[in-house]
């Protein structure tokens, strides 16, 4: 996959900011999920919650909060972990799905 950087000048910048924006979310909700892992055994904390809103512009933004309650819950941080990662990385093949077809685009010789 090509660098951000070297992507066509012509791309949708609204694709790509929707595919970033699920990126950072998927990120934070890894984020959050290890840092409750980490503090498992941590007397009184209060795990993190990360909330996506959907965007007016199509995109996807993110809220953490801390529950109200101190308590661990290892299943439930496993399996956002899981769902994250793979969040992650659908969100990745869009973006190099649509940077190969925006290339083609740009191929195309008459």
């Amino acid at each position: 996959m090509r660098p951000l950087q070297h992507l066509p000048n012509n791309m949708s910048t609204t694709s790509v900011s929707t595919v970033l924006s699920g990126i950072s979310a998927a990120n934070e909700r890894l984020r959050a999920s290890a840092n409750n892992i980490a503090n498992l055994n941590t007397e009184d904390y209060r795990r993190e919650r990360v909330e996506a809103q959907t965007r007016e512009d199509g995109g996807v933004r993110t809220t953490v909060t801390k529950l109200p309650e101190p308590g661990a819950d290892l299943a439930a941080d496993v399996v956002d972990q899981e769902a994250s990662a793979y969040t992650f990385i659908a969100n990745l093949k869009v973006l190099q799905t649509q940077v190969r077809a925006e290339g083609a685009l740009l191929d195309i010789h008459v």
